[in-house]
């Protein structure tokens, strides 16, 4: 399918340019936080509908772009099916290669507003292995209600990694998901919270392997898992 961004109701244009705005500006949060290297990585965002008429959006980063260069205009926008739209994107950039991931997560999880893919360091190392993050930290059960989930390895290219996605994390309380061989996607209500998830999975991935180079991690009972997920979603901070 493609469209015109012009030809769109106007709603939607500002809709899909506030979009690109935040889009463009949590991109640099990645690497500000040491999660991606050179060009790898990506941050998407579900665009909010605006006119039952106008097939559902999403804006991603351009691929091979590094994140010095990326602006709101580079975002590049297509339809939750991953079709680039005709935009007017600067030199006809190409969307993530990661995309079809992407997008076939906004068409099956409703609740997503934003997906976020790094190849972080110590999350990759576990997802290199296989193996999940146990959840020994308050932290974790704070914001993954549990252990950090590991999904089927997946080869690059069409909806193989979404569709592993999906299963590992559809009624799972974390947002975050380590694809075996390849690395953490992580997903939120937005982009934003995405993108912390993203930062906060590499921060217990780091601090749990560290500490199994001391010893075994002590275990977190289910019910104060539970107990401090509950406390954390909905008393912590401000609402």
């Amino acid at each position: 399918m493609t469209l015109v961004l012009t030809d769109l109701p106007q709603a939607t244009q500002e809709a899909v340019a506030a979009t690109r705005e935040r889009v463009a500006a949590l991109h640099a949060e990645l690497p500000r936080n040491g999660l991606v290297v050179w060009t790898a990585g990506n941050v998407s965002e579900r665009v909010p509908a605006t006119d039952p008429e106008v097939p559902g959006l999403l804006v991603i980063k351009p691929s091979g772009v590094s994140y010095d260069e990326l602006t709101a205009e580079s975002m590049v926008v297509c339809t939750l099916d991953g079709t680039k739209i005709v935009d007017g994107t600067p030199d006809s950039l190409t969307p993530s290669s990661d995309t079809a991931a992407h997008a076939y997560v906004y068409e099956h999880m409703d609740e997503v507003g934003g997906v976020v893919h790094t190849h972080s360091t110590y999350a990759t190392a576990w997802a290199a292995r296989g193996q999940e993050i146990p959840c020994v930290l308050t932290m974790m059960g704070d914001e993954f209600g549990g252990p950090v989930p590991v999904g089927p390895f997946a080869i690059i290219g069409d909806d193989s990694i979404g569709r592993g996605i999906v299963e590992t994390l559809a009624g799972h309380r974390s947002p975050a998901v380590l694809m075996q061989n390849h690395g953490p996607f992580t997903i939120g209500t937005d982009a934003r919270a995405a993108v912390k998830a993203a930062v906060m999975v590499e921060e217990v991935a780091r601090t749990v392997h560290i500490s199994r180079q001391l010893g075994e991690p002590l275990p977190i009972a289910q019910e104060h898992i539970d107990s401090l997920y509950d406390r954390y979603q909905n008393v912590y901070g401000q609402h």
